[in-house]
């Protein structure tokens, strides 16, 4: 799971360092929430999800892992997703607003996931 993580991590940084690029060339910074949001929750999130795994978690895949895995996923798309459609212009916020809302619980709900992976392997080495 440490190279899933991290190889989408990498993806996203190129995606966020893409749409940044293109807000300075462009001079139109209304993306910007868009592009934190890629690097902090697709980027940097997912490296650390995959440094955990790679030195902290067990080395098979369990189905908790492969669950979470999706469950960030999921989340991280579907909220980078809405953020670049509201931001963008594209759709009304208060049409997309209370979704925002559920993918950012569907986000959390992985960090909790990943926290319960933590504290089981944790207890297991302590």
């Amino acid at each position: 799971m440490d190279r899933k993580f991290v190889l989408t991590g990498l993806v996203y940084a190129l995606i966020g360092l893409s749409l940044g690029l293109f807000m300075g060339i462009s001079e139109d910074h209304g993306q910007m929430v868009t592009h934190a949001h890629i690097m902090l929750i697709g980027f940097v999130v997912s490296m650390i999800y995959g440094i955990c795994h790679k030195l902290w978690l067990p080395p098979v895949k369990s189905m908790l892992s492969i669950i979470q895995f999706m469950v960030h996923q999921c989340g991280t798309v579907l909220l980078l997703s809405g953020l670049f459609l509201v931001y963008g212009g594209f759709v009304d916020p208060h049409i997309l607003g209370p979704w925002l809302g559920v993918f950012s619980i569907i986000v959390f709900v992985g960090m909790i996931l990943m926290a319960v992976m933590f504290w089981k392997s944790y207890n297991k080495v302590a």
